[in-house]
């Protein structure tokens, strides 16, 4: 189910580019490389750089289900498929 899933995804390019994580060739290294890139090139050009991190480690306990399912049905995910998630 997962692979299908990840497929289906992937072939209807429904990720941001920048979603680094839980995806294949797209790992939390390359998101900060990624960062640290996008930093050295604003202070080569003189400009000012703010960072603000959080850690969102219980990020995921408020999702609210139902706009989640509501999104995965605009996206095309249903029937068989919205049941592996109702299950988790």
């Amino acid at each position: 189910m997962a692979s299908r899933l990840t497929n289906f995804i992937t072939a209807h390019s429904l990720l941001n580019d920048y979603q680094f994580g839980f995806r294949q060739h797209h790992s939390t290294s390359l998101a900060l490389i990624d960062v640290i890139d996008n930093i050295y090139s604003h202070l080569d050009n003189k400009e000012y750089v703010l960072g603000i991190y959080l850690d969102p480690k219980k990020a995921f306990d408020t999702v609210d289900h139902s706009i989640l399912l509501s999104k995965l049905n605009c996206y095309g995910i249903r029937g068989l498929s919205i049941l592996a998630f109702l299950v988790i």
